[in-house]
């Protein structure tokens, strides 16, 4: 059975195996720190399948502490969205719809709360597969942000 909920304390081990799994487009955290991007979300959506955690969304509203460039960018130039940190889906249940699931709860919240919704997708090294998901979902980008070794594309969805 198929069920999504707001993720806990305990779904962090399972959530920082996931992100694992997404590297190097999901972004490294140690799983002290995925507690602490937990900690510090405003919506975190899991999707389990028999009570497994097999995928997860992240988000958070502007102005958090939290030091990452990519949402530092979105805060310099926008006043509300939902910032999407990251979405990850375990290697064995990905192309079964629960990626573009777990995003309709956050377009839910989107509409309701009538502000964007953000991310950022790594153009270097590429991911063409989150890019086509992205643009898939009714994102559109916004521009590019360069940093030492890597680049995003930032998207929005309004």
């Amino acid at each position: 059975m198929q069920f999504y909920r707001e993720c806990n304390v305990q779904d962090i081990p399972s959530m920082w195996e996931i992100n694992e799994q997404g590297l190097p487009g999901t972004g490294k955290v140690s799983v002290e720190q995925m507690g602490e991007l937990l900690q510090l979300s405003d919506l975190c959506i899991g999707a389990y399948i028999d009570g497994k955690l097999v995928g997860f969304v992240l988000c958070l509203y502007p102005k958090k502490d939290y030091s990452s460039q990519n949402y530092a960018w979105f805060n310099e130039r926008y006043n509300q969205f939902i910032y999407v940190d990251r979405i990850a889906i375990s290697t064995q249940h990905r192309d079964k719809k629960i990626g573009s699931e777990l995003y309709e709860r956050v377009f839910q919240l989107a509409t309701k709360k009538q502000i964007p919704i953000t991310a950022e997708v790594s153009l270097r090294p590429p991911n063409e597969g989150s890019d086509r998901f992205h643009l898939r979902h009714g994102f559109s980008s916004v521009g590019e942000f360069h940093q030492s070794g890597k680049s995003v594309t930032m998207y929005i969805r309004e």
